[in-house]
């Protein structure tokens, strides 16, 4: 297939395990960028072992991974000086090991930079590389935990909860991802690399937005409040007669829609809600009559009345109706189905990211471990089939 990317060109060596950085170097190859994974060798990156599995082979390795050449390499003893060769013919390192674990190895940003000054090294961690946590590991649990996401997630009186996906991580991947481009533009415009840190804790802790904002301002610990907005009401879930739905009325010229498609239109000017802001302090005066008029209905026939009139609405899909659902799974091609060599056909997430010139899309499958060894280390370090051959003999590949 001959594609170009939006990031045709650019080289990145891929350190990462697991999720977070894995998400952003998968975001960098269906971008066009070309992605070389560096596993250990026989073991490979943690999450070959994760589940669910296809014939053997992990689903949630697959999914982060394709569109990338897969290689080994141990990094130790003879490996150090065949990385660094590739240092100088690559625009990017990733990696997401703990702090302080490249630099013993005499591979961190000051080390590799003497390689290649072109160089952006990007480093996803728990706590970033430098505060008082810096040495702590870190996974996605520990940033939602200490982020204050848990605190206010959840429903009044219950327990903190972690969202029911690894956030923390997702929004880290994000994050040294928008750096990482960040970066490339400046080196482009300005000639010198840099290091790009992001923490997973940094990540989730931005994310919370108007959470932190409260205390800031109001002094006012943020609690758990179930599927409320502290900011816009009602934007929320409510009960209909088989289920719920989620309603967004975002503003008082959404509200006043909202109170004449449930005939009520007078309660929209009630001088005790006709306000956001009044709405939000009387949440629970607003709920109950909104509730009262959904709980009559068909969650379905909820949604299409409201969407008719131009309230926001939907339904609270389960996986089963994403992943069938023809906008999301359909037009938006938010799944789409590759072959693997040992998986066979599978089915993988699509791209969120949408570019009109240079689509970016799903190419080939996760690699196996090692897939691609000859192929880059032949075209890329110029090494013959005895020097690969001798390689692997020696454990380094």
């Amino acid at each position: 297939m001959n594609y170009v990317g939006a990031l045709d060109g650019v080289r990145v060596l891929d350190l990462t395990r697991v999720l977070a950085g894995p998400f952003c170097t998968m975001m960098l190859a269906d971008m066009g960028a070309e992605v070389i994974k560096i596993e250990v060798p026989k073991t490979g990156d943690d999450s070959r072992a994760f589940g669910p599995f296809v014939n053997g082979e992990s689903s949630y390795y697959m999914n982060l991974n394709r569109n990338k050449k897969g290689i080994t390499l141990n990094l130790k003893g003879r490996g150090k000086a065949i990385f660094l060769e590739m240092i100088k013919k690559a625009d990017l390192v990733v990696e997401n090991y703990r702090p302080g674990t490249m630099e013993k190895l005499g591979l961190g940003y000051e080390d590799l930079k003497k390689v290649n000054p072109r160089i952006v090294y990007a480093a996803v961690s728990g706590f970033g590389h430098y505060g008082p946590y810096k040495d702590r590991a870190g996974y996605d649990i520990i940033g939602q935990a200490m982020s204050g996401l848990m605190s206010t997630t959840g429903w009044p009186g219950g327990e903190p909860t972690r969202t029911g996906t690894a956030m923390a991580d997702v929004l880290a991947g994000l994050s040294v991802t928008i750096g990482i481009l960040a970066a490339l533009r400046y080196r482009d415009a300005h000639g010198a690399g840099q290091k790009v840190d992001i923490s997973l804790v940094d990540s989730a802790v931005a994310s919370m937005e108007i959470i932190n904002q409260i205390y800031l301002v109001e002094k006012r610990l943020p609690q758990r409040i179930g599927n409320r907005y502290e900011s816009v009401y009602p934007y929320d879930s409510f009960k209909a007669s088989d289920g719920s739905l989620v309603i967004g009325a975002g503003n008082d010229k959404l509200w006043q829609k909202l109170c004449e498609v449930m005939g009520k239109p007078e309660i929209a000017f009630d001088p005790e809600i006709d306000t956001n802001w009044k709405r939000v302090q009387k949440h629970d005066k607003v709920k109950p009559i909104v509730e009262a008029w959904t709980v009559t209905k068909k969650a379905g026939e909820i949604v299409d009345l409201l969407l008719a009139a131009g309230v926001p609405a939907a339904p609270i899909n389960n996986i089963e109706q994403v992943v069938s659902d023809p906008h999301i799974a359909g037009a938006r091609e938010m799944f789409v189905e590759v072959e693997h060599p040992k998986a066979g056909r599978t089915k993988i997430a699509g791209t969120h990211l949408k570019l009109s010139e240079t689509k970016p899309c799903v190419r080939t499958p996760a690699p196996l471990l090692g897939q691609h060894n000859n192929e880059v280390y032949k075209n890329l370090l110029g090494l013959t089939d005895e020097e690969i051959a001798a390689l692997q003999q020696e454990g380094l590949i």
